[in-house]
């Protein structure tokens, strides 16, 4: 009889418990609830990465060809802007590079040095790895400027 009656006690017990669940609290006795979790994102969710590709610019007229070809690089930021650097007779060149307006291939880029000189280019683009344009300095040297480097 006490086997009986211990196996009912237990068999109530365990159905009186089974609709129960542990809930976290804090030192008030307040549940604490857990927000979702958020995964981080992947390199495919947050969009195309910028792209640095090299820069050279070829003498176009008598001016440029004492100086010879110049390189550098420009960073396509995939936003329709790009960062533009290079070097040109000892003096580092800074600027950017954009995407005019209503044309995706198109675009300018400006760039400037310290000691005042400047340089000014139109290009176009084959797709964002390669493209080809015109540079003109501020000293009157101009350059075919030859963007990436293939595929």
């Amino acid at each position: 009889m006490k086997s009986l009656m211990k196996s009912t006690l237990v068999s109530l017990l365990i159905l009186t418990l089974s609709g129960c669940y542990v809930m976290p609290v804090d030192q008030d006795g307040k549940t604490i609830f857990h927000g979702p979790y958020v995964l981080p994102p992947t390199p495919e969710s947050v969009g195309p990465r910028p792209v640095t590709l090299p820069v050279r610019l070829y003498p176009g007229n008598d001016i440029a060809t004492r100086t010879g070809v110049v390189t550098g690089a420009v960073t396509n930021m995939m936003s329709g802007k790009g960062r533009f650097n290079l070097n040109y007779k000892g003096q580092s060149y800074v600027g950017e590079a954009t995407r005019v307006s209503g044309d995706q291939r198109r675009g300018v880029a400006s760039a400037y040095s310290s000691s005042g000189g400047y340089m000014s280019c139109e290009y176009q683009m084959n797709d964002p790895r390669q493209g080809a344009g015109t540079c003109i300095f501020s000293d009157g040297a101009e350059y075919n400027a030859h963007i990436g480097s293939g595929h």
